[in-house]
């Protein structure tokens, strides 16, 4: 007897789409404001009409003030927060921790740790020296932490507990370079607050292509991570190499926080709430999620920094503490909450 055909009920998905794509809308509108305050907000306040006239007006009193000082400053919170929000979204894929951030595997402090040396010790001061010694660092600890990690046997657990036990001490040695070197403390302490002030047009050049690298290859993880999050057997079963895709994730941690902290400075946190923000709405797929995390980390590092120029006005909360200040909290919050997991 043939069965009756069933009709097709309209999937659940359909609700959650659109959800997504209101969600999308809104972080592109919140991206766009913050811009746009960006560079209309500061020392001299422009009306954004002012803002918008400097930026395409070579004529303009307003052109210098834009284009010498904002938009630089513009431009590199856009692609600091890029990376940065990408790089934690990654990590917490990578280590299965919904509470990991680019601080946890010790990824920034080895750039942070690198950079302030060259400073102490060898009197660096550009961006140019910064950035590779920051990747010097970044890399030299990506590799050791993958080596205390159990190197082919390392688990996600192993690696969380290694970079926490090699954050704590590169800070602790960035800390006593501080304070042994009293030459050097007015060079490095704005820098390793996290700020983006001292953003220049040549800064912004040259962090960019190190960004979109970072870019692309955390897109391209987004399938073998995925399969990592069902376990490693399973990923195997789909075609994933579970040692590989931990290997060029760290590396594209590395290359994501590396450029960030040799341009801005260590900043903490928008690797931690703008993935969960976002995986509320999305998921935990990473095909979704990494998009997402592109567009709403420089909005909230833009709005952070917005924010700092204007509470103590006429002088400047640097954006690393704002989002000390900010990130704090919503890290209790999640320490506290029910663990659900990554979904």
């Amino acid at each position: 007897m043939t069965k009756p055909p069933v009709a097709e009920s309209p999937p659940a998905a359909r609700p959650g789409a659109a959800w997504q794509a209101a969600g999308l809308t809104g972080a592109v509108l919140f991206l766009l404001a913050a811009i746009a305050l960006s560079l209309a907000v500061g020392a001299k306040p422009l009306s954004l009409a002012q803002a918008w006239d400097g930026l395409v007006h070579g004529d303009s009193a307003a052109y210098t003030i834009v284009h010498d000082m904002r938009l630089p400053r513009t431009l590199l919170g856009l692609l600091a927060g890029t990376a940065l929000g990408l790089g934690g979204a990654v990590m917490q894929a990578l280590t299965r921790n919904p509470l990991a951030d680019p601080g946890i595997l010790g990824i920034n402090a080895g750039a942070a740790a690198a950079v302030v040396s060259a400073i102490s010790f060898l009197g660096v001061t550009s961006f140019t020296g910064f950035v590779w010694f920051a990747f010097a660092g970044a890399g030299a600890v990506a590799v050791l932490l993958y080596a205390v990690g159990g190197g082919r046997g390392a688990t996600p657990a192993r690696l969380a507990l290694a970079g926490s036990a090699l954050n704590a001490a590169l800070f602790s040695y960035v800390n006593a370079v501080q304070l042994l070197d009293t030459a050097s403390l007015d060079r490095m302490r704005f820098w390793t607050v996290g700020s983006l002030a001292a953003a220049q047009d040549y800064t912004v050049v040259r962090v960019a292509p190190f960004v979109l690298a970072g870019l692309v290859a955390a897109l391209l993880l987004a399938r073998p991570l995925n399969a990592m999050a069902m376990g490693e057997d399973a990923a195997r079963a789909l075609g994933a190499d579970p040692r590989r895709a931990r290997i060029a994730a760290i590396v594209t941690v590395t290359l994501l926080c590396g450029a960030a902290t040799a341009a801005c400075g260590p900043i903490i946190f928008v690797g931690l709430m703008v993935p969960h923000l976002v995986r509320a709405l999305t998921g935990p797929d990473l095909r979704r999620l990494l998009p997402y995390c592109a567009v709403l980390s420089p909005a909230l590092m833009l709005a952070a920094d917005v924010l700092g120029r204007v509470v103590v006005r006429p002088s400047e909360l640097q954006v690393g503490i704002v989002m000390v200040v900010a990130g704090g909290p919503v890290f209790l919050y999640f320490v506290r909450r029910p663990r659900r997991g990554m979904s």
